[in-house]
């Protein structure tokens, strides 16, 4: 049992009556001032002399002013202690004491009974000490779970559509920077400290001054891209949707085009067949947008867009014409008949056989460059503020369609960012740093997050731990579907059962490592960040192609409202959100599974054709290594009483970069350079190496397949030759403090 030493004249206010008794405090006094006088005589040096374990008696009364508890089992003993515990130790002093003193028996009782007294007091004021303070043993992890819930309660849906309906009428009547500088100043507002507005001069491709055209030779007929026949009327009718149903970076010009013409073609009609669209949606008539950019200003690739910077002038990305056009245009151009279905299934649309038709193709766009915004702000932490926590979504970009999806995002992180607040002017911070941030230029390719992150580079490349993603938050109300890096499906996993009411009643958990289109893509395939994204889908959309993702429809406030009447799904993709953001914000071992990345590459290389012995050995041993880090360094480092602050830190170390070693120097166009993430969520095994597959069948050399072996060779063993070198570290630290 922990006690307190105290002197008789020291009184506890409030942890005992025997403390506050008069006449208990009167007979410790005179007992002690007894006992001082009494070790002034003549004959007590050789007590002192001969016990020198009781040297501080000389000094009890400094000593004893200590009150602060006395751990046995790690502090030296104290002497009442000593007094209790070992039994020869007033037998000592007996016999050291001269014989010739006739008060050595007094002197004897006076010492024993304050002793008692002190030691009765300190076994007192211990238990009611431990009785009104909270306990050692209660759990950090119940305690901040509390305070999450506690940040998060005071987010509702009612204000996420406030803020949203304020944002959609903002954009009517500002532009692309004053709208950056509205938000800028509420994030200010709301409390949050440091927000900068961060400019870029990019190059950007945008619509001519007309929409294109496609023209059926055959007939003569001319067509806009939705497939209405082109004509005054109908340009004005709906003028921007016609200007922005385009691909940027498209070449330009005017091009015949044969849709059965197999090679040398010179240009595409791209088109998303209604069979795989969801029933809810009917968009046969919707044109859409693209961008043929990887990512980035074209105009400086791999480096930052900032003042003195080369620049190189790329009017287009590709030598082929592009246009996207609509389902009902395509209908028209291979003259199908209206009602597709056979036996209520969906006929999707095709050529019929050993036809032919002959189109022209005209597209104009204009390439000129233009100033993309970011708006950054930064709630710094007070453990580690030199880790951070990227919270990443985006604001509308002027020059593209008159979407309303931006207004949903920036609704959502700003409610956090409110919530949040609250707590802080409270008193409370996270552990770790938390940036917001706000993505200009995002249907361009990315734009403003790749030269941002192409600025900072080094600094991020060190201090990121992980980016979460609020990037059109509702697609769809048919379904959540989250996100994760191998490293935070469980964390995710677990976020999900949380929040579902009826356990029994919850729906599969959907959750995948598959590439996204947003603004991520920078910090996964060149920085290596693990990353997160709630998202909420229709089921259809989940099931189709994922290059769904990449087409831009113009999505309207009233759309928006028609899927999320009262903003519950915004609401609850806030939350799960927050809590994720919150946890690694403010953990002391980062919430990331090493194993699970084992497991991943282990279940990627299930039932591949391409799989060599070499690749199932490295696995092997990497999952080894793996469980023997989970074992050794986490479990440790996860409780609280094996905690140890310098190798928390080098275990965070080691955490946040395990997902750089699987970024491979070349990805086939389209595909993560992070091999770790699928193309879609239906296939999962490595996607260059199904890429490399599929190539490899069409020619007869394999290199593109030897290729890509070696490159998922390589990554799987640069992680475990780096888990290995962190056990080694961890092993040399432990045996260089033993």
């Amino acid at each position: 049992m922990a006690y307190q030493k105290v002197n008789a004249d020291q009184r506890a206010p409030g942890h005992s009556q025997y403390l506050d008794n008069d006449d208990l405090q009167a007979t410790a006094l005179d007992l002690e001032w007894d006992m001082e006088k009494e070790l002034e005589e003549p004959g007590f040096d050789q007590f002192q002399l001969n016990s020198a374990e009781n040297q501080n008696l000389e000094n009890s009364e400094t000593a004893d002013l200590n009150l602060d508890p006395i751990q046995p089992a790690t502090s030296p003993k104290g002497r009442f202690q000593r007094l209790q515990e070992e039994s020869d130790y007033v037998t000592h002093y007996t016999r050291s004491a001269p014989k010739s003193n006739p008060c050595n028996f007094c002197r004897l009782l006076k010492i024993f009974c304050t002793a008692i007294i002190l030691f009765i007091s300190g076994i007192l004021i211990g238990y009611y000490s431990h009785k009104n303070c909270p306990s050692n043993a209660t759990s950090s992890g119940t305690l901040d779970l509390h305070l999450y819930q506690e940040i998060l309660k005071t987010i509702q849906g009612e204000d996420i559509k406030k803020s949203f309906r304020n944002l959609v009428q903002l954009y009517k009547s500002e532009d692309d920077m004053e709208i950056s500088k509205k938000i800028k100043t509420q994030w200010t507002s709301l409390g949050l400290e440091d927000v900068q507005l961060v400019n870029y001069s990019v190059l950007l491709n945008l619509p001519g001054l007309s929409p294109s055209s496609v023209t059926l030779s055959s007939s003569g007929q001319c067509f806009h891209p939705n497939g209405q026949p082109c004509s005054e009327e109908a340009r004005k009718w709906s003028s921007q949707d016609l200007l922005y149903s385009y691909a940027a970076y498209s070449a330009n010009g005017i091009l015949e085009l044969s849709l059965l013409e197999k090679t040398g073609f010179g240009g595409v009609l791209l088109y998303i067949d209604p069979c795989d669209l969801p029933k809810t949606a009917n968009l046969s008539y919707n044109t859409f947008m693209v961008s043929l950019n990887p990512g980035g200003d074209p105009s400086t690739p791999g480096y930052p867009s900032i003042d003195g910077s080369f620049r190189q002038h790329r009017s287009n990305l590709t030598s082929l014409l592009v246009q996207p056009i609509s389902a009902s245009l395509v209908a028209k151009l291979i003259s199908l008949p209206k009602d597709r279905t056979t036996n209520g299934a969906c006929s999707p649309l095709e050529l019929p056989n050993n036809e032919e038709r002959i189109v022209n193709m005209k597209i104009q766009t204009v390439t000129k460059f233009e100033t993309v915004t970011n708006v950054v702000g930064y709630l710094k932490g007070v453990t580690f503020p030199d880790r951070y926590v990227i919270v990443g979504s985006h604001h509308h970009t002027a020059h593209s369609y008159n979407r309303q999806e931006w207004a949903s995002s920036t609704a959502v992180i700003t409610a956090f960012i409110r919530a949040l607040m609250l707590r802080v002017k409270r008193g409370w911070r996270p552990d770790r740093t938390i940036v917001f941030c706000l993505w200009g230029g995002t249907a361009f390719g990315n734009i403003g997050s790749y030269e941002w992150g192409e600025d900072f580079r080094k600094v991020l490349q060190r201090n990121v731990v992980a980016y979460i993603s609020l990037h059109s938050p509702v697609r769809g109300n048919s379904s959540l579907h989250s996100v994760a890096s191998p490293s935070l499906q469980q964390l995710v996993a677990e976020k999900n059962k949380f929040n579902c009411p009826r356990r029994d009643q919850c729906p599969k958990t959907n959750i995948s490592s598959e590439q996204i289109q947003d603004d991520a893509d920078y910090f996964i395939n060149h920085l290596g960040v693990p990353t997160v994204r709630f998202t909420y889908e229709d089921i259809k959309t989940l099931e189709g192609p994922s290059f769904l993702s990449e087409a831009l429809f113009p999505k309207h406030a009233t759309k928006i409202e028609e899927m999320d009447p009262f903003f519950n799904l915004h609401e609850t993709i806030t939350k799960l959100s927050g809590e994720v953001i919150l946890q690694i914000a403010n953990e002391p071992v980062l919430p990331f599974n090493a194993l699970d990345i084992a497991l991943e590459v282990q279940n990627s290389l299930k039932g591949d054709q391409t799989t060599t012995p070499q690749l199932l050995a490295l696995a092997s041993r990497l999952r080894e290594s793996a469980e023997l880090f989970q074992s050794d360094e986490m479990r440790p480092a996860n409780d609280p009483k094996e905690r140890d602050l310098t190798r928390v830190r080098m275990l965070n170390d080691l955490l946040q970069d395990m997902e750089k070693s699987f970024l491979v120097q070349h990805a086939p166009p389209g595909f993560y350079r992070n091999i770790l993430y699928h193309l879609d969520g239906k296939t999962s095994q490595f996607s260059i190496l199904l890429e490399a597959w599929e190539h490899c069948k069409s020619l007869a050399s394999n290199e593109t397949l030897q290729e890509a072996l070696s490159e998922v060779l390589n990554s799987i063993n640069a992680a475990q030759v780096y888990f290995k070198a962190g056990l080694d570290v961890f092993e040399s630290v432990l045996v260089g403090k033993n």
